[in-house]
């Protein structure tokens, strides 16, 4: 997998101070506008709300998947952390299913981290979480605890589905919970027990 580290295009360049300034100003705001309205959040209220105008916000992020890649790095950084830790320490089976419901639970708190992954299919956020589902699923599928069939990718089209058809209910967790539940035993083989998460 990529390394748990991994540092977004517009952290890898040095700034100026009132540049740096601006571009977390920028992020602060993004990370606000998208808690409370999602990936569809307004970019012109987030460059208003960080006191920049539209011409610094389109300089930092030329784009809106630019800008939701920078909002939900950190996010898929702790899930590859976390798929690098049950590589190596779970049963492959058991490792997956504790992967999907904390990318789930990821997705439904932080609001947008399931569109913003279906939007930006090319980006960097987007390949680490296929490459960490990837080698999660081959695993799994290896020790036929899951169906041939079965990829990552698809995988986490599902998740992403389950995100946000759960983020306006009033029991989220718990509906998100069960719904993953309906999923993770279609993922077993025919005549092989659910796993116990």
């Amino acid at each position: 997998m990529s390394p748990a580290v991994v540092l977004s295009p517009a952290e890898r360049r040095p700034r100026r101070a009132d540049a740096r300034r601006n571009y977390d100003r920028l992020l602060d705001a993004a990370r606000e506008a998208v808690a409370t309205h999602g990936a569809d959040a307004s970019l012109d209220d987030i460059a208003r709300r960080a006191g920049v105008g539209s011409g610094t916000l389109y300089r930092h992020f030329p784009s809106r998947s630019a800008l939701l890649e920078a909002v939900f790095h950190d996010q898929v950084a702790a899930l590859l952390e976390q798929a690098n830790a049950l590589t190596g320490t779970e049963d492959p089976g058991a490792a997956l299913d504790r992967w999907l419901q904390a990318v789930l639970q990821h997705s439904i708190r932080y609001r947008g981290l399931a569109a913003s992954l279906k939007a930006a299919e090319s980006g960097w956020c987007h390949a680490t979480m296929r490459t960490a589902a990837d080698e999660l699923v081959e695993r799994a599928k290896a020790t036929g605890t899951v169906r041939p069939e079965v990829t990552g990718s698809d995988l986490l089209k599902i998740i992403n589905g389950l995100a946000l058809a759960n983020l306006e209910c009033a029991d989220a967790d718990a509906s998100s919970a069960r719904m993953l539940g309906y999923v993770l035993a279609g993922l077993r083989p025919p005549g092989r027990p659910q796993l116990s998460s």
